[in-house]
């Protein structure tokens, strides 16, 4: 008998951001896979087996809940955000596509959740408000060659972007590196967001033009907008500025 695997994403931060829909898919499950901190975020219900892991382990944590699933549990895997972004919804669909015939026969059920780049773009306005990207400035599952040649091409074609992972232990100057390469094609007065724990308790939005970009603290905690030419901050008396991007866009020609 073939069983259920959830996929769920738990928003950013507060339990306000879990979806009714995520809530009935957690009730759910009699197994509930997830990095610990994300486990965290799981009320406890009788009777559930919950089973943590390691921020690494994203593909051995979905081949888990697959078996687990195709021995006909009900289970679920648990992801930050929105499980589609940067997250294990991939991961379950790149372990599905190499593993056993079984798991291809597992009712999958993907359940999205609110990003952090949705709560930050909120939380300064409407950064987001035309086209945009978001990228993993991470270089842990792609060259950073890679990170440098879309950045450059996402900041001269226009967009607004988003950028996740953006700084690390391991990898302190990245982020520092990439507003380098920004300022290559956009106005040193563009604005930048850094948003941090957003959704939760001690969220923090703050927001300098990129020309300062790079003093500013950041952590994994931190997700970073970078507006594009056409973005826009808007002073208002007593209150915290706007950054918008409008829905129009001028013609470019070459």
């Amino acid at each position: 008998m073939t069983g259920r695997l959830a996929v769920i994403g738990l928003g950013p931060g507060d339990a306000r951001y879990v979806t009714p829909e995520a809530s009935a898919a957690l009730a759910a499950a009699a197994i509930v896979f997830g990095y610990a901190p994300y486990l965290d975020r799981v009320p406890v219900l009788p009777g559930q087996e919950r089973r943590a892991s390691d921020n690494r382990a994203e593909l051995r944590r979905a081949s888990e809940a697959l078996e687990a699933a195709a021995e006909g549990g009900s289970v679920a895997v648990v992801s930050g955000g929105d499980p589609g972004v940067f997250a294990m919804a991939a991961a379950v669909c790149e372990a599905i596509e190499s593993g056993p015939e079984a798991w291809r026969r597992v009712d999958l059920v993907i359940v999205p959740g609110v990003t952090a780049m949705l709560a930050v773009a909120a939380s300064a306005g409407a950064p987001l408000g035309h086209d945009f990207c978001a990228m993993s400035l991470s270089d842990n599952l792609k060259p950073w060659a890679t990170i440098e040649r879309r950045l450059a091409a996402a900041s001269s074609a226009g967009f607004a972007i988003a950028l996740y992972n953006p700084v690390s232990r391991a990898r302190p100057w990245q982020l520092r590196e990439a507003f380098a390469i920004l300022l290559r094609a956009l106005s040193p007065e563009t604005p930048v967001i850094f948003g941090r724990a957003a959704g939760r308790a001690d969220a923090s939005t703050r927001i300098v033009p990129l020309k300062a970009a790079a003093a500013e603290p950041a952590d994994m905690a931190t997700l970073v907008i970078v507006g594009s030419p056409e973005t826009r901050l808007v002073l208002r008396p007593g209150l915290p500025p706007l950054v918008y991007t409008p829905r129009s866009a001028v013609a470019v020609t070459t």
